[in-house]
C-alpha cells in the first residue's frame, strides 16, 4: 500500500511538468515555422555575445529586422482544472530592443501551428512588450472568445540582460506575476480583468434630489467691497515726456505709454465661508447587478496543447529560453533558480569584463598614437640636426677656400 502510495506521488510530481524547452541543438525538431506568410523573421539558437555558458545558455534569437515572427511547438494537451498553471521564461533583448514583443502566446488544441498569426485564438498571452515608452507586461486572459488585457499597469525590463517572467493562475481564481523570482503583481483575476460584468451597478432608478447641496463653501454677503478697490490695470506713465520733435499735425495727439498700475489689486471676490446647508458629495446607490453570475473556475481552461512566440521587432536579437509550463509553483522557482539565476550573474559578470577589456585597448591605443606622435617628433629633431650638420660642414669648407 505505501509503495502504491509513492508511485502514485511520484507520477503526479512527473506529470506536473507539461512542457520545458532549454533550446538543445535538436530544437528544430520540436519547433513549427508558420508558413502564414512568406517573409518571416527567421529564428537562429544563439547564447548571444555575452553569457554564462556559451552552451546551456543558447536560447531562441530573433535574427531579422523590422520583421515578423511566427514559430511554436505543440505538446500534450492538458487542462489546468482544479490545478495552479505556472507559466515562466526567459528573455533578453541583448540589442537593446526599441519596439518589439517579447511575450509568449499559450493556445488551445484546435491550432494550426503552420497557419498561426496574429489573430490565431490562444488562452493566454503573457510577457514583456515594449515599444519608444510604453514598457508593459501583457497579462491577456480569452474568455468565451474575447481576449481581456490585465488592468493594472505592470512594467517590463528594458535593460539588455536576461529576466525571467513568470505567470500563475490559481485555483482562487487569483494571479501572481513574477520577474526575476520577485513578485511585481498579484490579485484577483474578476477585479483586474473585465471578464465578468461588475457585481454592482448605479440604481437608474436613483436621482440626486434637486435641493441636494454639495457646494461646501459660499460667499460671505455680509462683505462689501471697499469704496477704494477699482483701479485700473494700467496707467499712463507719469515719468513719460513727450519728444522735442513731436509734431502734432505730422504725429497726432501725443500720448504718454501705458505702464502696470502698482494700486491695481484686480477682481474683487468676498471671502469664503462655510456653507451651512452643505449636506456632502452625493453618491449614487449601486444595486446588484442582475447581469453579473459568478465563475467560480474563472482561472480555468478546458485544453492547453501549444507554446509560440508571434511576435513583431523593428531590432532584431532577443533570446528566449528555460520555457517551463507546469503546476508546480515550487518547481518552477527552483527552475529559475538552478538556470535564470547561474546565467544572470554570470552573464553580467562576463559584460563587465567585455567592458573593462574595451576601455584598457581605446587607453592603448591612445597611447599607442602617443607614442607614435613621438617618434614622428624624434625623426623631425633628426632630420633637423642632420640639416644643422650640413650647413656647419658648408661653412667649415668656406671657411678653408
Amino acid at each position: 500500500m505505501f509503495t502504491l502510495l509513492v508511485t502514485t506521488m511520484l507520477c503526479a510530481l512527473a506529470n506536473a511538468h507539461y512542457f520545458e524547452e532549454q533550446f538543445k541543438e535538436d530544437w528544430e525538431q520540436k519547433w513549427v515555422q508558420s508558413e502564414h506568410k512568406s517573409d518571416l523573421g527567421k529564428c537562429v539558437l544563439s547564447a548571444g555575445s555575452f553569457y554564462g555558458d556559451p552552451e546551456k545558455d543558447k536560447g531562441l534569437k530573433t535574427s531579422e529586422d523590422a520583421k515578423f515572427y511566427g514559430i511554436s511547438s505543440k505538446f500534450d494537451e492538458f487542462s489546468n482544472e482544479g490545478k495552479n498553471l505556472v507559466i515562466q521564461f526567459s528573455v533578453k533583448h541583448e540589442q537593446g530592443i526599441d519596439c518589439g514583443g517579447g511575450y509568449v502566446k499559450v493556445f488551445p488544441c484546435n491550432f494550426d501551428q503552420k497557419k498561426m498569426h496574429g489573430e490565431t485564438p490562444y488562452n493566454i498571452m503573457f510577457g514583456p512588450d515594449i515599444c519608444g515608452q510604453t514598457k508593459k507586461v501583457h497579462v491577456i486572459l480569452s474568455h468565451k472568445g474575447t481576449n481581456y488585457l490585465v488592468k493594472k499597469d505592470i512594467k517590463a525590463m528594458d535593460d539588455i540582460f536576461t529576466h525571467l517572467y513568470t505567470l500563475i493562475l490559481k485555483p482562487e481564481n487569483t494571479y501572481e506575476v513574477l520577474i526575476d523570482n520577485k513578485n511585481v503583481e498579484s490579485g484577483s483575476l474578476e477585479e483586474d480583468w473585465d471578464i465578468l460584468p461588475p457585481k454592482t451597478i448605479k440604481d437608474p432608478e436613483a436621482k440626486k434630489p434637486v435641493d441636494w447641496v454639495d457646494d461646501a463653501k459660499l460667499d460671505d454677503r455680509e462683505e462689501q467691497k471697499p469704496e477704494d478697490w477699482d483701479k485700473p490695470e494700467h496707467i499712463p506713465d507719469p515719468d513719460a515726456t513727450q519728444p522735442e520733435d513731436w509734431d502734432d499735425e505730422m504725429d497726432g495727439e501725443w500720448e504718454p505709454p501705458m505702464i502696470d498700475n502698482p494700486e491695481f489689486k484686480g477682481d474683487w471676490r468676498p471671502r469664503q465661508i462655510d456653507n451651512p446647508d452643505y449636506k456632502g458629495p452625493w453618491v449614487h446607490p449601486e444595486i446588484d447587478n442582475p447581469e453579473y453570475q459568478p465563475e467560480p473556475n474563472l482561472y480555468s481552461f478546458k485544453s492547453f496543447c501549444g507554446i509560440g512566440f508571434d511576435l513583431w521587432q523593428v531590432k532584431s536579437g532577443t533570446i528566449f529560453d528555460n520555457i517551463i509550463i507546469t503546476d508546480d509553483i515550487d518547481a518552477a522557482k527552483t527552475h529559475a533558480k538552478e538556470l535564470w539565476e547561474v546565467t544572470s550573474k554570470e552573464e553580467k559578470k562576463m559584460k563587465n569584463e567585455q567592458e573593462e577589456k574595451a576601455k584598457e585597448e581605446k587607453v592603448n591605443e591612445k597611447e599607442e598614437d602617443g607614442e607614435e606622435d613621438d617618434d614622428e617628433d624624434d625623426d623631425l629633431d633628426e632630420d633637423e640636426n642632420a640639416v644643422d650638420n650640413e650647413e656647419d660642414l658648408e661653412e667649415d669648407g668656406h671657411d678653408e677656400l
